[in-house]
């Protein structure tokens, strides 16, 4: 009776810790931003549980900031614009784009006494901008195609003041730089807070609209190939959630991620100028790479060819998995 009586424990305790195992959530790192457009790539840790996946997330100040943690091990995938992951390629960072998750972002902006209508303005004026970020490289595709010179000293056209993004408003607000290239929702806050006048979106150069990329590390698409399809199917919900749901993008991006310090006109301009989005291509990201070479931004001696690390498959077989669900939903209504 008694040995009954331990076998059926054990075998208990046995199904338990399988039942366990089975059922523990597969842990994702992930690294992002706190803009409005990467509202999306926070969500996805709320629905996390659904795709078997437990997401935690680490807020950077800029993405190539990202890349330490990246190489020390610490972060498995990563949002960031896509110069921060080019450059980090560049330099020896084993990561794979798998998505792009906005477009657009930017804005430059200038002070309202400061007579800046266009580009040409900006001449004989300082300009703030982030060292190595979507908004540099934007910003001097803009001087250049309006035949303006530009250095971080005195005696170009323009003056680049290098500066942190949540430093930029103070300084455009305290007069002392005359214009800046700032992301989103900072460049709407400096509008609709009557301290800033947009000068341009700047899309009009060969790099188009910026598109954000979505990166996950070498070993984690090559030995984790579940878990990466499994996060890349909860980046397409997430991301389908907040186009569908305007109202619930923002409330999470005002309330979860800015803690009530964004207004809802400033979301509502921001996302206006930064839609949320699935889609990257090869093409785009070999167009920001060449430009990048050509302006020095991310200083890289051997550029990468997007092709070599622009993995879009896991990308392809969660839109198409979200569209046979979708089908599926209306067949059954």
């Amino acid at each position: 009776m008694l040995r009954k009586s331990l076998l059926a424990a054990t075998a208990f305790a046995a199904a338990a810790l399988a039942t366990q195992a089975a059922s523990a959530a597969d842990l994702v790192r992930l690294g992002n931003l706190k803009f409005a457009h990467y509202g999306a790539v926070s969500y996805m840790k709320e629905i996390a549980g659904k795709y078997d996946l437990k997401i935690e997330e680490r807020v950077f100040a800029k993405g190539i900031d990202i890349l330490p943690a990246i190489v020390a091990g610490e972060i498995d995938v990563a949002a960031s614009a896509v110069d921060a992951a080019i450059a980090g390629r560049a330099s020896g960072v084993p990561i794979y784009a798998v998505a792009g998750f906005a477009k657009g972002g930017a804005r430059i902006v200038a002070k309202p006494d400061a007579g800046i209508k266009s580009i040409a303005d900006l001449k004989g004026k300082k300009v703030a901008t982030p060292r190595g970020g979507a908004q540099e490289l934007i910003l001097l595709a803009e001087l250049a195609k309006h035949g303006l010179s530009w250095s971080d000293r005195p005696g170009k056209d323009v003056q680049i003041v290098y500066m942190a993004y949540a430093d930029m408003n103070q300084a455009l607000l305290a007069g002392s730089i005359d214009a800046m290239s700032q992301s989103e929702p900072q460049s709407s806050q400096a509008i609709n807070k009557g301290f800033g006048v947009e000068v341009v979106k700047p899309y009009d150069t060969e790099l188009g609209e910026p598109v954000r990329s979505l990166v996950v590390t070498e070993d984690f698409y090559k030995k984790k190939p579940d878990v990466a399809q499994r996060l890349v199917r909860c980046f397409v919900e997430a991301t389908a959630t907040f186009i569908a749901n305007p109202d619930l993008a923002e409330s999470y991006v005002r309330e979860k991620m800015f803690k009530g310090q964004l207004s809802s006109q400033d979301f509502k301009d921001a996302i206006g100028n930064s839609p949320y989005s699935y889609d990257i291509s090869v093409h785009h990201v070999q167009v920001t790479t060449d430009m990048m070479q050509k302006f020095g931004v991310g200083r890289m001696d051997s550029p990468p060819k997007a092709e070599d690390w622009v993995k879009l498959d896991l990308l392809e077989k969660a839109k198409a998995g979200a569209k046979a669900a979708d089908a599926g939903t209306v067949k059954a209504n």
